[in-house]
């Protein structure tokens, strides 16, 4: 059995970090702090594939009080899983990008919840300031901090294509300034994007693995309504990963993650209503479900081709 999982998986389960880690039921709890985003306001629209929820599809209602939108969420878990541990999940949009007085009260407010363990904070590596650095620096040392960094590729062509607004080197300053503070760093990347190969998936996360990060978010790419990443797919009809397309490629970035990086997320969550493509990605349990039974069958665990 892997050393890192509770429930057969091969792979290093969220879950199994947070039972390890604090002994009982442990959640994100999905925040909007009505935060905007440096890049949608220099380019007028973000990220290609970025919706007008900016990426926060599952958040809380930006229209609602910070501690509404938590205890909308809290109750709901209480009633399953009583006794819980809670950690504050800032989702949606550019969650550093506001003043340092604002971005204090807005974290400060999750943290003084009863129960609260921590605060998972979603940003861009062109977005914190020295300043922020410097609070997350304290932050960090009162409570469970994450910083999750969105990449998407590694691939600076890719980067530039999907209007990212910064190139590799930028975000690799990022971790390396939030590693040297001692800051647990997640990083998402999106699986499928055009013009990529597998080998190109590949190596993006054979590059992330040797950055030492804390943790992964893997996505499939998909087309969202309303964004411009389906005014692209119109005009030129790409590409979009087979469901044995998607597990073949996820399979294989597992064997080149190190065991002890934790794998936050390994499918996309899109919204019904929004979605154009792929249909599949919708049974996220079956593909979670056919991950597991590829890996059985080829009897591979995370970490297998690192070498050392």
């Amino acid at each position: 059995m892997f050393k890192y999982t509770l429930d057969n998986k091969r792979y290093h389960t969220l879950n199994y970090y947070y039972k390890k880690k604090y002994g009982r039921k442990t959640f994100k709890v999905s925040l909007n702090g009505g935060f905007s985003c440096p890049n949608k306001e220099k380019t007028g629209h973000g990220c290609i594939f970025c919706s007008r929820l900016g990426s926060g599809d599952f958040a809380g209602d930006s229209n609602k009080d910070l501690l509404i939108q938590f205890n909308e969420v809290k109750n709901i878990m209480e009633k399953k899983w009583p006794n819980s541990y809670y950690i504050g999940y800032f989702q949606a949009n550019t969650n550093t990008y506001a003043p340092l007085n604002v971005l204090k009260e807005k974290y400060e407010t999750i943290l003084n919840i009863p129960n609260v363990i921590g605060l998972n904070i979603g940003t861009r590596s062109d977005a914190i300031t020295n300043d922020c650095y410097d609070y997350l620096e304290e932050l960090n040392k009162r409570t469970d901090l994450i910083i999750e960094l969105g990449l998407q590729s590694i691939h600076d062509k890719t980067l530039k294509f999907i209007n990212r607004g910064h190139d590799l080197n930028n975000f690799e300053k990022a971790v390396k300034e939030l590693q040297k503070r001692n800051i647990k760093v997640v990083v998402h990347i999106i699986n499928g994007l055009p013009n990529e190969t597998k080998e190109d998936m590949v190596e993006t996360v054979k590059y992330l693995n040797n950055l030492n990060i804390d943790g992964i978010k893997i996505h499939m790419l998909h087309i969202l309504k309303d964004t411009n990443l389906e005014e692209y797919y119109k005009k030129h009809q790409f590409h979009i990963l087979t469901k044995e397309e998607y597990i073949d490629i996820v399979c294989e970035q597992l064997e080149y993650l190190k065991p002890e990086i934790v794998i936050h997320r390994i499918t996309g969550d899109p919204n019904k209503e929004d979605l154009i493509e792929p249909s599949w990605l919708l049974k996220k349990f079956c593909v979670l479900n056919d991950i597991d039974k590829e890996m059985k069958k080829r009897n591979i665990y995370q970490g297998d081709k690192i070498t050392n």
